[in-house]
């Protein structure tokens, strides 16, 4: 049995699809206007470690991520420059050729980390027919109204607004800052179809409803969710920051459209903090994997440091922790590669693993379990080689293709005369060989299971 957090009911649900062993999963993509960071990357990898789970209990899953390439505004308020559009301006380059290179990026990132490949990309400006008739439909069941700037959803012709955030339509209403747009009816409304400003002229808009125009942010995930899986799925994912209003607006607009629940689990991951702080460029604590490459780690040393944390809990990132995973994916790497052949599955292993993942995909449990079997003596290492390959079509660490770094005869004769050197409490001579070592482009690191040297 699998069991998940569902955002919207706030407690732990038995996952049961809507079709057998089909489920229908849309992730909320990127905003292609800027570099990812590694919030979005732990943002991404959930959703693929929840997909990959899902797929070794038996599963078939599609998944559908969206690439936003246009209507996200600067503000949530539905005012400010389209990211796009401000991007271009700042850059010097069009929309699209921003958009282009960003979403590059994003698939090259997506590789890095072993991301699964999704069933279907849905680019927002590639279904701008899509997006235009769910529209009308609100339109003609009484759910939009048109003002001066743009089509408006009525947020009080839908009393569940806010069910997902754990506000109230009422609260939303009393909290709502002063009014930038007396013309709406009601704060909370948002934009499901913005008019271009007059006398303006934007890289992306499109004729409709009269005018020249774009769309909201939020109608795009409704519109292209429901394309590819149906009025109703069976799983939407995305991050913390996502919950509101991009996920309150969809539910409200997609089931005012279709009188159907959009989906059936809202599955949310929770915030990357960095050094207890939340990320931000002014605090220069602002990271890719760019970054994290240029000081010597890998999109999969930042994999196996998520593997470390549930996705229900902020996670906090310290380069100490991501060099602590680095050396732990370096160990079991090599335990790995260093066993030639393979056994067989051993299943005691394998049912506690199953368990530790489908109780709300507890990864760190799963981890800690490789580490308990990796010491297990009763185990042969060629099953728990067979196992660990097998445990990888979840934990995504490409544990079949690392190979065992060759380290020099007279290196390891130095790290063998040096651990005889500790065993005798011969400090002086051990500090006096790790230096020889290191004169020779290695790093020794001493653990509970001896001594381990790598090139540095």
């Amino acid at each position: 049995m699998i069991k998940l957090y569902n955002t919207y009911s706030k407690k732990i649900e038995e996952f049961k699809p809507l079709k057998g062993n089909k489920v229908g999963m849309y992730t909320c993509g990127p905003t292609v206007y800027d570099y990812d960071h590694i919030g979005h990357a732990w943002n991404y990898t959930t959703a693929d470690l929840l997909r990959r789970m899902l797929e070794y209990s038996g599963f078939k899953v599609k998944q559908v991520i969206n690439i936003t390439d246009v209507g996200h505004l600067t503000s949530d308020a539905d005012t400010g420059e389209d990211k796009l559009e401000k991007s271009s301006r700042e850059l010097g380059k069009t929309a699209q050729e921003i958009a282009v290179y960003f979403t590059k990026i994003y698939f090259e990132n997506r590789k890095k980390l072993n991301l699964e490949k999704p069933w279907k990309i849905a680019k927002a400006t590639g279904h701008i027919k899509e997006m235009i008739k769910l529209v009308q439909v609100l339109i003609d069941k009484g759910f939009a109204y048109q003002i001066s700037d743009g089509i408006y959803f009525d947020t009080s012709k839908f009393p569940d607004y806010g069910k997902l955030s754990g506000n109230t339509l009422e609260s939303l209403m009393e909290g709502a800052r002063v009014e930038i747009n007396p013309e709406k009816k009601n704060p909370t409304d948002f934009a499901v179809w913005k008019f271009s400003a007059e006398n303006s002229k934007r890289q992306m808009e499109w004729d409709a409803f009269g005018k020249k125009g774009f769309p909201g942010w939020h109608i795009e995930c409704s519109a292209m969710s429901m394309k590819y899986l149906g009025p109703t799925f069976d799983i939407h994912t995305g991050g913390e920051d996502n919950i509101f209003p991009h996920h309150e607006s969809e539910i409200a607009q997609s089931e005012c459209a279709t009188g159907q629940p959009l989906a059936n689990y809202w599955f949310h991951t929770r915030f990357l903090m960095v050094d207890g702080m939340k990320m931000s460029k002014s605090l220069k604590n602002f990271y890719t994997l760019k970054d994290l490459e240029e000081k010597g780690y890998s999109a999969m040393d930042l994999r196996y440091l998520f593997l470390q944390a549930h996705y229900a809990t902020p996670i906090n990132f310290t380069w100490e922790s991501l060099e602590a995973a680095k050396i732990a994916r370096r160990k079991l790497n090599d335990f790995v590669a260093g066993i030639k052949s393979k056994g067989k599955v051993n299943n005691n292993y394998k049912d506690k693993f199953l368990e530790k993942i489908n109780d709300d995909l507890d990864l760190p449990g799963a981890l800690a379990l490789v580490w308990i079997m990796i010491k297990d003596n009763r185990v042969s290492d060629f099953d728990k080689k067979t196992t660990l390959l097998d445990f990888d079509r979840v934990l995504g660490l490409n544990l079949a293709k690392q190979k065992k770094e060759k380290i020099p005869a007279n290196v390891l004769k130095l790290v063998q005369d040096r651990e005889v050197a500790r065993k005798e409490k011969n400090w002086q001579k051990s500090d006096e060989l790790r230096n020889e070592i290191d004169k020779l482009d290695y790093i020794v690191e001493d653990t509970n299971q001896g001594s381990i040297v790598r090139k540095k």
